[in-house]
């Protein structure tokens, strides 16, 4: 008698605590949030890209265009769906012409620009401006002349999160170095250009 009233009793809890445990289950129900539906661009990261530049050395009739390509590193800070950051690159440049009796070439340039930008979740769309800086050549009648110019950048692009360590991107920038004298042409040179460029980064 004493085992039956046991068994009894026993099988009444079990029962009272798998409803109890199914009422507070319906309460308070577990929500996990679907792998990958929420991407975060902050943090430091560091790429790679190649592009096409064209433009003009100023005060000459040189058109200097060509490949380039070159490394960068900066960093975001997100606040909801707003980014903004700080970007560095530096690019070596194939970017030459030759209209007689000069040849001019942009053989080297890079810049430091702030970036800010709208996430919509894993695509970032950004806005860059900063300061710019670069070589400018110029060659004549075996005669050459190098310098080192400074000036600013801007411009517009967007970047896509294929996972939280790897993205990609493409942009548009303007940079205009500003005018210095030079002896062979006898008068003040500078270069403006526009640059598109794509690119990858892989965020630490």
């Amino acid at each position: 008698m004493n085992k039956m009233i046991f068994s009894a009793a026993f099988a009444g809890l079990v029962v009272s605590g798998a409803a109890n445990a199914a009422d507070m289950q319906r309460s308070t129900p577990y929500y996990q949030p679907p792998a990958g539906s929420y991407y975060n661009w902050s943090g430091a990261y560091a790429g790679a890209n190649v592009g096409y530049q064209w433009g003009k050395v100023k005060n000459t009739g040189t058109n200097p265009s060509g490949l380039e390509g070159g490394l960068q590193l900066g960093y975001n800070w997100q606040n909801g769906q707003f980014v903004f950051g700080g970007e560095t690159d530096l690019q070596i440049s194939g970017a030459d012409d030759t209209f007689a009796p000069f040849k001019f070439s942009n053989p080297w340039f890079g810049t430091l620009r702030g970036r800010a930008g709208l996430a919509m979740n894993n695509i970032l769309f950004f806005g860059t401006l900063g300061l710019a800086y670069g070589g400018l050549k110029g060659e004549t009648a075996g005669l050459s002349e190098s310098k080192t110019h400074i000036g600013w950048t801007g411009g517009l692009g967007v970047e896509v999160g294929f996972n939280q360590q790897w993205s990609a991107k493409i942009e548009y920038l303007y940079a205009d170095l500003s005018n210095r004298a030079y002896s062979i042409t006898g008068t003040q040179n500078g270069l403006s250009n526009s640059i598109v460029r794509v690119g990858v980064n892989y965020h630490f």
